[in-house]
């Protein structure tokens, strides 16, 4: 089509600007890390990661153009390319892997070691980018005009509109800061609880929320309609099934709690969360893996037609053009890569996968990456379901390695590990096909972003080890700290497949919930991630949702204010949702390592009143980095 090979980039094909540097490379590193750490910290806490692509673009963008004075798109550019990294990395680890620290916890295997998370995580990643590699040409500029590949494009719109880069990355870094003083009130000296709760003794429900701005910045970014349908899922939880679950049962022994510990001693010792934790979870867990499959089954017709029209444009669709803007990564580097990394997954000890799990990871991968780099393009990132990619693959492989004969923990850790590959290559090949659309509109060079991405990956496989290690010595996974929703989850399915002992009666209660509300045409997932996790999270993303809300739906102001003021809202969020994971982290090492108590609580406590307070503070915070900011004449 003609309107495909008139599009210009920004930066033209003939032109040589500063893009894969010394600069970029170490701040992309840097981010690649940071991001990384902070959006596992989040993802463990409540079940889903951010982007990272446009606060690192906006950073670099402060940086290199406000600090160091140099004009170079394509520096800033390849930031946040190697620093988006990272937070895809982190996603796919943290969904699955801390499945094994759960076990280990249990009694039924080792922890994995820092070299067998490293290796996994390595290996994933870069499958994810070679995968991906050959596709490009194909997606992203055979079909410039079809696909849009949304995260990607406004990744590009805020690199164009980089006259304003000191003033946002300012904004991200104010929430970073003060993001960085909330938590540690909350979590250091602890002079304010994390939790304000109003519990219900007669009626058995509680509700509540945490004072968390990373949970205020989440409601925020995913907008009034997913963090209300996520409010209503613990709603539903916490007000409506823990107190018929009391109502009906008060005086029975009900697996899967200890035997002869019947529902009202439960919740004399622990309260509604108790009862949460013990049944509830169960049905959460359910209705999010019905979700999944529904989702899955929903876009099997877009993933066929995706993995075909993807096969038919590669035919004869090699760019053989000289010009730097059409230069990948050679496939005499590319398939190599795939191979060593497949070799390595199959003969290092460390990593507990067999030849026939090696055989599900390529069939998969491959599919699922291809899947993924398309589906980015037309759904975006956020719509992308990887959760129930990594379900299916889940499902599958359990299956066949129990087929196989084997049943024990092994066959249990081998199903989770070819999880996690699965599951990293989906989120780093979406990912890196969103930064490649950002390249193509400016004029970057593939086969650098390409190695960028690769450095990425890298840096982030390196850290995300030491993160998970000491997230779980400093408070342990499936705790009230660090649920671990997701790994939960898998660790659930694979017990379910291999033993059969689970509670399938309330896993079951929450699969035909999660087909009703599809009859209803309601979103299930953030309705059952909403009760797979507790009130306390979900009424504080709410809080964020509304504050979303009450932007967007301002009168008497005109559109191009009110999306200035709500992209400032949303950098803002990002990085307090930055700044409390690299606290959580710091706070983790001060605990593990060194075994520091900073707590204040014994000697000076607000109690509720200086949660209420602190939440006001937030949202002021909030309103003042975005609707109350000052722009430059």
């Amino acid at each position: 089509m003609n309107d495909k090979k008139e599009f210009k980039p920004y930066i033209p094909a003939d032109k040589i600007t500063p893009e894969f540097t010394v600069t970029s490379i170490v701040m992309g590193i840097i981010l690649a890390v940071i991001f990384g750490a902070a959006n596992a910290y989040l993802g463990l806490r409540v079940g889903m990661t951010v982007s990272a692509s446009i606060p690192a673009a906006v950073i670099s963008m402060g940086v290199i153009r406000v600090i160091m004075k140099k004009n170079s798109i394509l520096e800033s550019n390849m930031v946040q390319t190697i620093g988006s990294a990272g937070e895809s990395l982190a996603a796919g680890a943290i969904f699955t892997m801390p499945a094994l620290f759960l076990w280990a916890e249990e009694g039924l295997c080792d922890k994995p070691s820092l070299v067998e998370i490293t290796l996994i995580a390595l290996c994933g990643g870069i499958l994810g980018v070679l995968f991906m590699v050959p596709l490009r040409n194909a997606l992203i500029v055979k079909e410039h005009a079809t696909l849009l590949y949304p995260e990607g494009t406004a990744c590009a719109d805020v690199l164009l509109a980089g006259e304003e880069g000191g003033a946002n990355a300012s904004t991200v870094f104010s929430g970073m800061g003060f993001a960085a003083v909330f938590k540690f009130l909350v979590d250091g000296i602890k002079i304010i609880p994390a939790d304000v709760a109003a519990a219900f003794k007669s009626f058995k429900g509680e509700i509540g929320m945490e004072v968390y701005p990373a949970l205020l910045g989440v409601g925020y970014i995913v907008g009034p309609k997913i963090s209300s349908y996520m409010f209503v899922g613990s709603l539903v939880g916490w007000m409506v099934i823990i107190p018929l679950i009391c109502l009906f049962g008060p005086d029975i022994s009900l697996y899967p709690a200890s035997e002869g510990v019947t529902i009202a001693q439960l919740y004399a010792g622990g309260g509604a969360e108790a009862i949460w934790s013990t049944y509830v979870k169960y049905i959460g867990a359910g209705a999010i893996a019905t979700g999944g499959i529904i989702s899955l089954i929903k876009s099997m017709p877009l993933i066929v037609t995706t993995f075909r029209d993807s096969m038919k444009s590669m035919k004869g669709g090699r760019n053989t053009s000289t010009q730097r803007t059409a230069q990948d990564l050679p496939m005499n580097f590319i398939l190599p890569g795939i191979v060593a990394m497949i070799f390595v997954i199959w003969v290092v000890p460390a990593i507990p996968v067999n030849l026939l799990g090696a055989a599900i990871i390529v069939v998969f991968g491959f599919f699922f990456a291809t899947v993924s780099s398309r589906m980015v393009g037309l759904v975006g990132s956020s719509n992308n379901p990887v959760s129930g990619m990594s379900i299916a693959t889940l499902l599958i492989a359990t299956f066949v390695i129990k087929a196989s004969g084997d049943t024990g923990i092994s066959g249990m850790t081998g199903a989770i590990a070819i999880g996690s590959v699965i599951c990293i290559i989906a989120a780093i090949a979406g990912d890196t096909s969103q930064d490649l659309k950002t390249g193509f509109l400016l004029g970057a060079t593939p086969k650098k972003q390409q190695t960028g991405e690769l450095i990425g990956v890298i840096a982030s496989a390196f850290a995300i080890g030491g993160v998970l290690y000491l997230l779980d010595a400093a408070w342990g996974y499936g705790t009230a700290e660090i649920p671990a929703p997701q790994a939960g989850l898998m660790k659930m399915i694979v017990e379910g497949i291999m033993g059969g002992e689970l509670p399938w009666t309330l896993v079951f209660v929450g699969v035909f919930l999660a087909l009703g509300l599809e009859i209803l045409r309601v979103p299930v997932m953030p309705f059952a991630i909403g009760l797979y996790l507790p009130i306390y999270l979900n009424a504080t993303i709410m809080i964020g949702g509304v504050v979303r809300m009450f932007m967007d739906r301002r009168k008497n102001v005109d559109e191009k204010t009110k999306e200035a003021q709500t992209t400032d809202g949303t950098l803002y969020c990002a990085g307090m949702i930055a700044g409390e994971g690299l606290v959580g982290i710091l706070m983790a090492v001060l605990v593990a390592v060194f075994g520091l108590d900073l707590s204040l609580a014994d000697k000076l406590n607000l109690g509720n009143i200086g949660g209420v307070i602190l939440m006001i503070v937030m949202i002021l915070s909030l309103l003042k980095f975005s609707l109350w900011k000052k722009k430059k004449a």
